[in-house]
């Protein structure tokens, strides 16, 4: 161990009593929230996005109100912000930015990729977003709109992609499979 992984250790040792002793959060709570947070990944979000596909009760839940749909599918969110889900249509795509920093639906998509952080994809995802998604190969009819919506610290959101021609009578688990986080996020779509 490098002392500056020493010097990092004795400091997250310290945070943590700090923390345990102002009964802010105990061991066991930062654990959990340890687990919660390194459980999220893309999977999660296209389990839903699956879901969604084929049960229009659920898919009304998961535009109404993200983080409890997240739940019914065992995806913890207790404690984080609020998850709004935007759906795209034939007439309007959506695309998910943060453009203060990099706030991300981790509990759904897991850690954001590094170019969701970058000052890049910040500044071209508001100023020319349909450039962007055009480099990520995702070309879209002139009639429909882009829209970008602004995840923040207080509200996370990410996308409800339109299901692909061709997957009708898919299971869950194979519509899932064919979701990839930038399809939740709206830098790309689903193919079959």
């Amino acid at each position: 161990m490098t002392w500056r992984e020493a010097d990092s250790a004795t400091l997250l040792a310290g945070l943590r009593s700090l923390l345990a002793a102002k009964s802010i959060a105990s061991a066991d709570e930062i654990a959990e929230r340890i687990r919660i947070t390194d459980g999220g990944g893309p999977a999660q979000g296209a389990r839903m996005v699956a879901k969604a596909w084929t049960d229009p009760d659920y898919k009304a839940l998961m535009l109404a109100d993200g983080a409890r749909a997240a739940e019914l599918l065992d995806i913890p969110m207790r404690g984080l912000p609020p998850l709004g889900v935007v759906e795209n249509t034939p007439g309007i795509h959506h695309l998910v930015v943060c453009t203060l920093c990099s706030c991300y639906p981790r509990a759904v998509l897991g850690y954001p990729p590094f170019w969701f952080k970058s000052a890049a994809y910040r500044a071209r995802a508001v100023r020319d977003p349909r450039g962007l998604i055009a480099e990520w190969g995702t070309e879209l009819p002139a009639a429909t709109a882009i829209r970008v919506v602004d995840s923040t610290a207080d509200y996370r959101w990410m996308v409800l992609p339109m299901r692909p021609a061709g997957t009708e009578g898919w299971s869950e688990a194979e519509l899932a499979a064919i979701v990839r986080e930038g399809d939740m996020i709206g830098v790309t779509r689903p193919r079959a």
